[in-house]
């Protein structure tokens, strides 16, 4: 079995906690993707999956067998770094026939598994070709080859893309998941980049300051974001939060957002559980989920730039606590240092506590 089973998982460095408490079962053949800004520990989870750190307190399971003193040589697991590490002095093929060479298979095995994973990986034309000319995108592809060829049951990567170009970036997207399905490997991809995370993987897992914020499919984390932080950190642009505080109107319960005025009727799933309170939240909708809309239907406020990025136009508007986006086609115009309404779609708003940053009401499906 290839699922992997964190229970209880805490990693210290002296007095500093890098992860704290963290419980993540990564089923048999998904691919899931460690997703969060800089030191907020997914490399450590990856590390420690791999055995190349020693958890502080938990446990790692790969599916009924426990990793404590399991070498990194014995975990039968794939691992590709962010900065390739390959031989630079041999070709390609030397590269890729290395690590099934080393493990004594038959040598009619090693040239199947060559050309194979060559093919796959676009590198046939290149296979005699030493690996100290060529481009740094094809070494990254090279190094992902070297790994896969061995065929583990596990694969980790670790920012394999993030040292190459955006268009090689987008063609190795598509690549790794075709790798992936093909050989059915429990994949787990460490990443900043959400578009990598949302468009690779079955699952996100969500990080922040070494804890784990949200687990779910990347239509979950972007229609119902636990909390503050995955509210702002995926989408991109990340979703506007508004401050304001539930209030009575003769339309029903609707949200007074202080300067910007009041919103439309909150959906059922939010009323219900804001109705009666008082308390300061957080109004918070996506830049792709409104529109703009006539005076007095929405909320109105200063337009402050407008970039058009190719088929589709982001309008900045307000400032400070009151500032928003709003991602329009581009045969939609605001124009800039003029105003504008924006109407959010109310049935996928989410209102956030303001003082918890936790998500209120029930989920926008």
């Amino acid at each position: 079995m290839s699922a992997i089973h964190l229970h209880n998982l805490v990693k210290k460095f002296g007095d500093f906690t890098a992860l704290k408490t963290m419980d993540l079962t990564i089923e048999d053949g998904e691919f899931v993707a460690l997703l969060g800004p800089s030191g907020c520990g997914k490399s450590t989870t990856m590390n420690m999956i791999a055995g190349m750190e020693q958890p502080t307190e938990g446990r790692i399971l790969f599916g009924e067998r426990d990793m404590a003193g399991v070498p990194m040589g014995r975990r039968g697991v794939g691992f590709v770094f962010q900065n390739y590490a390959i031989f630079t002095h041999m070709t390609v093929r030397q590269n890729l026939a290395y690590g099934p060479r080393m493990h004594g298979t038959p040598k009619a095995e090693v040239d199947r598994r060559v050309g194979a994973i060559a093919e796959l990986l676009q590198l046939t034309p290149l296979l005699d070709r030493r690996a100290d000319r060529l481009s740094v995108n094809i070494l990254q592809r090279v190094a992902i080859g070297r790994s896969a060829i061995l065929e583990p049951a596990i694969f980790l990567l670790d920012e394999p893309l993030s040292n190459v170009d955006a268009a090689f970036r987008a063609v190795m997207r598509t690549e790794l998941k075709h790798l992936q399905r093909q050989f059915r490997q429990t994949m787990v991809y460490v990443t900043h980049d959400q578009l990598e995370a949302m468009t690779m993987a079955d699952r996100i897992a969500v990080m922040d300051h070494g804890v784990l914020q949200q687990v779910g499919t990347p239509i979950e984390v972007y229609n119902n974001p636990a909390n503050v932080f995955v509210a702002k950190f995926i989408g991109s642009p990340g979703m506007n939060l508004l401050p304001g505080r539930p209030a009575e109107s003769d339309r029903g319960l609707v949200i007074d957002l202080g300067p910007l005025g009041a919103t439309a009727p909150l959906p059922d799933r939010l009323a219900h559980v804001l109705r009666g309170s008082s308390g300061e939240v957080l109004f918070g909708f996506r830049p792709e989920q409104a529109t703009l809309a006539a005076e007095g239907r929405g909320i109105a406020a200063p337009v402050t730039a407008v970039e058009r990025i190719g088929a589709r136009t982001i309008v900045h508007l307000g400032s400070g606590e009151q500032a928003m986006k709003v991602v329009l086609d581009n045969d939609q115009r605001a124009d800039l240092d003029g105003s504008a309404v924006v109407s959010p779609d109310m049935n996928a708003v989410r209102i956030f506590d303001r003082t918890s940053g936790r998500a209120l009401g029930g989920a926008f499906q």
